[in-house]
């Protein structure tokens, strides 16, 4: 990949490609056309992580919604994570909590913390 083709970090695919491109390339010598690709590599990839590591303050169930919409996820996604769409929809429709084998998975597939994922919030009640 040429220095020319890369632009600021916008989607989780381009983050990906990026980390890729770095590998293979951060041996490389100074003064080469290549490392200064590593550098801008290295920048570009420092700024998505910086921008994706400040989380909104919201409930677990919205800071997953609003991850799920910055990586262009669905539900469906998140049950192929966990493996139960029916569950994944009461969790997004606050109809049930949050289990802690969920909140490990979600913290990894949508790079939010845990301790961010294990906030109270209020359920929805059918009274």
């Amino acid at each position: 990949m040429n220095i020319l083709n890369w632009f600021l970090i916008g989607t989780e695919q381009e983050y990906n490609r990026a980390i890729v491109q770095y590998e293979e390339i951060k041996r490389v010598s100074k003064g080469t056309p290549k490392h200064k690709e590593k550098l801008l590599l290295a920048h570009l990839i420092s700024e998505y992580e910086h921008k994706k590591s400040e989380l909104p303050e919201v409930g677990p169930v919205e800071m997953i919604k609003i991850q799920m919409e910055d990586f262009g996820y669905k539900s469906a996604d998140l049950a192929v994570a966990y493996g139960d769409k029916g569950t994944i929809s009461k969790v997004l429709n606050y109809k049930q909590s949050l289990s802690l084998t969920m909140i490990r998975k979600f913290s990894k597939l949508l790079h939010i913390p845990a301790e961010a994922l294990v906030k109270e919030y209020e359920l929805k009640t059918n009274i």
